[in-house]
Formats: structure tokens, sequence, C-alpha cells
């Protein structure tokens, strides 16, 4: 099963890169709108959705029939989660956050009623088969036998994100899968005027070198250019400190103490996925090594939500890492 700190990704998964240009892209690819089935064919959940079908690919360049329009979705990880409520869609049955038994906190509020169908990546089938859906989105789930399960449920289950964290990318597949590619253009429009501004208007803090970095167990690592909220605060038009300026859309390895200075910045945004880096994080911060960093003695170190910050991302993550930034950072 994917484990749930899925981010921190090893060489072999750098080299899967090469499959994105199939990935979530492939979402985008529709064919035709009409497909008939004959009445014997149909499958309940085809029929609660009136039977009309479309046919996409999804990340991995599979072909998948989709109702035309989904009434019973599943989401299996956050980020698909994030995807469908910003259009929207209220699914039936969604999962816990990443590094949680619970949804996560900034989506509480939409999601009271739905129900759980299991952690990130690992449903429960039967919880899943009594949501009734008539479409699985399953994120960037790997385990062949668990998409067998999922598809016996209903064929259309859909892989949804390639190994890249351009969430905008995954967002517009989503939104292809759930009909709503018009939507999601004026939701990236919409993110994309707001962080403009917001960086615009940070005063003397526009421009500034911010260091995001996730708290581990073992260690901090700090978050390449092109993950998640790395890539919110460049559209806000900040920077990353030169040892961050790295092309790549990962978590580096956990840093020993010796090596902290490369987490140091103008800021500093600081998260943690499980208790255990919460625990590490505490008691860093008592030690000389991280009390001399610049961020720290310029009171400039910032403690966010890691179910935020360290994820794939979406548009309604991607409001809440501007609104965490401009709080810190606005004068």
């Amino acid at each position: 099963m994917t484990s749930p700190n899925r981010l921190l990704q090893s060489a072999p998964r750098r080299a899967a890169q090469a499959l994105a240009a199939v990935g979530a892209a492939a979402l985008l690819l529709t064919g035709c709108g009409s497909d008939s089935d004959s009445g014997s064919d149909k499958t309940k959940s085809e029929a609660a959705s009136g039977g009309e079908t479309r046919t996409i690919k999804d990340a991995t360049g599979t072909a998948v029939k989709v109702p035309a329009h989904p009434k019973r979705v599943v989401t299996l990880t956050q980020e698909d989660l994030d995807a469908v409520l910003a259009l929207g869609v209220k699914p039936v049955g969604i999962t816990n956050g990443q590094g949680l038994s619970k949804p996560p906190a900034y989506l509480e509020d939409k999601v009271k009623g739905i129900n759980v169908v299991g952690n990130l990546l690992q449903p429960v089938m039967d919880k899943v088969l009594a949501a009734k859906p008539d479409l699985i989105l399953a994120g960037d789930m790997q385990d062949e036998n668990v998409l067998k399960q999922l598809r016996e449920i209903t064929p259309a289950t859909l892989v949804t994100m390639a190994p890249t964290d351009d969430w905008k990318l995954s967002f517009r597949g989503v939104a292809n899968a759930v009909n709503s590619l018009d939507k999601a253009n004026k939701v990236i429009a919409d993110y994309e005027a707001k962080a403009k501004k917001a960086g615009e208007e940070l005063g003397e803090n526009k421009g500034a070198e911010v260091s995001i970095v996730r708290w581990n167990p073992d260690g901090p690592s700090w978050m390449e250019k092109k993950q998640f909220a790395s890539g919110v605060a460049l559209d806000m038009g900040l920077k990353r400190p030169k040892t961050q300026d790295k092309d790549g859309n990962a978590h580096t390895p956990a840093l020993s103490l010796e090596k902290i200075s490369e987490i140091d910045g103008d800021w500093l945004f600081l998260s943690t996925l499980t208790s255990d880096g919460e625990k590490a994080l505490k008691d860093v911060q008592e030690k000389p090594a991280y009390k001399d960093l610049n961020a720290v003695k310029k009171n400039h170190a910032v403690t966010v939500n890691g179910s935020v910050w360290s994820t794939r991302g979406g548009p309604l993550a991607s409001d809440a890492v501007i609104d965490d930034i401009t709080k810190a950072l606005k004068k």
C-alpha cells in the first residue's frame, strides 16, 4: 500500500516523472459523449446516472468509461476531495486526510455528514460498496489488486495523479472526469489572481525568500520548487533560498543537525505530518543549532498545517497556503 508519506520520493519515483506526459494530461483527453449500452449491460451506477457515458483517459493513459453526469462520487485522497469540493461536487464517500485519522481540518466544514470509507489510499471495500459509487477517484493509487477490487464495484475508477505535483493539471483532469472543465479553468484563474494580488500586498516582505520544510522524526526535509506549497509561494512572487533553488517536486532526504542551515531563509515555514515528527520538531527547537537560524532569531519561524502544506494540493489547499503566508508576512 502506498505510504501516507508518499511525497518522500525515491530516485526510481523521480524517474517515473517521464510518465507525466501521459499522466494527468491524459485525463483531459475525452472520447465522445454518448456511448449506447444495451439495457442488460448497464450497471446500476450507470442507470443511476441516467446511462449516458463518456470515455476519457486516466492518469495512466487507460481509457475509462465514466458517467456523463456522475452523481455518486467517492474520493480516495484529500487531493481528489479538495478538487471535487472546489467544483461544487459533494462526494458520497471520502477517506481520512494524509497522516490523519479523520478528514483534513481545512475541509472539515465541507464534509460533515459524508461517510468515511477508509484511510488515505486504503479503502475499506465494504464501505466503498455501501456508498454505491458511479465514479471512484483513486488518486495516485498504485496497488493493482486494490484497483481491481474497486473496478469490480464500478468500472468508472480512475487514477487521477501522475508522478507530478502540478495540482492544476491534476485538478483539470478531475474536473474533466466530472464534466466540469470550464468551471475548473475559472477556479484556477481566480486562484492565480488571488496569489498575485496577495504577493503584491506583502509590503516589506514582497519577494522575500521563504524556506518550506517538513519536519520528520529523523530530521527536516525542505521542499523543492515544484512541490505544491512551493509552487504557491512562487505564484505569490516569493523566492526560495539559494540552497533550496532546485527544480523538483519532492522533499529532500531528512537533514542532519549539522546541515540544518540549509533550511534557513528570510522566513521559515515548518510543518509536520505525524506525532513523532511533531515531537522531533519540539525537541530540536531547544537546541542551539536551531536557535542560531536567522529566521528563528528574527521570530520568522512559522508552524503550519502539514496536512495542507505537505500534500500534492488543490485549489482549496492553495487558498489556505496563501492565507497562511499572508497572515505571517503582511505588515
